[in-house]
């Protein structure tokens, strides 16, 4: 099987036009999230934000919060 680094390489040899085409096929390969939010909810969770309801917290408190390494 072919490294990554090895497809790498090749990859920093071929033009601007093929690695765009290439990366867009890796894209596109990777499929559709699995989830989906609204413009209608964006709006809602500002609106929640902005009136106080719920509190916004910084990236560093959400990924101190988040459990990055799971023993299971």
């Amino acid at each position: 099987m072919i490294s990554v680094e090895e497809i790498r390489a090749e990859a920093k040899a071929m033009s601007s036009e093929e690695r765009g085409a290439l990366i867009s096929g890796l894209i596109e390969d990777l499929g559709h999230p699995n989830y989906d939010v609204s413009d209608e909810e964006v709006a809602r969770r500002v609106a929640e934000t902005d009136d106080g309801s719920v509190l916004d917290i910084s990236h560093d408190e959400l990924v101190s919060g988040l459990n990055l390494n799971p023993k299971n």
